[in-house]
């Protein structure tokens, strides 16, 4: 069975910090490619930032750039998001999420390109 169980989720004041962590099973960790996406109430799912499997490159949605960092440690089948600065309109589901490696597509992509997702981790930024 493949799970992927976030934590690190919580209540925070702007400008405050959180980072959020993912824990991959039931799969071969360094095949996936690796995202990170949330949804806020009435919005859409937003892909935040991506990392390929060997965590060489990264990609950052213009909202986050500067402010949110992806890793990986395939060692620990986990991927974490360091968010700093945050804002208000950070405020959402996070979600986990693991695209198979593979040759003729692309390492990220929109969240239908996904292939396992995790229960996600509510982050509220609120002062």
């Amino acid at each position: 069975q493949v799970q992927l169980v976030e934590s690190g989720g919580g209540l925070v004041q702007p400008g405050g910090s959180l980072r959020l962590s993912c824990v991959a099973s039931g799969l071969t960790f360094s095949n996936y490619h690796m995202g990170w996406f949330r949804q806020a109430p009435g919005k859409e799912r937003e892909r935040v930032t991506a990392i390929t499997w060997s965590g060489g490159i990264t990609s950052y949605a213009d909202s986050v750039k500067g402010r949110f960092t992806i890793s990986r440690d395939n060692a620990k089948n986990t991927v974490y998001l360091q968010m700093n600065s945050l804002k208000p309109e950070d405020t959402a589901v996070y979600y986990c999420a693991a695209k198979r490696v593979s040759f003729g597509s692309g390492w990220y992509g929109p969240w239908y390109e996904y292939n396992y997702w995790g229960q996600g981790t509510q982050v509220t930024v609120s002062s």
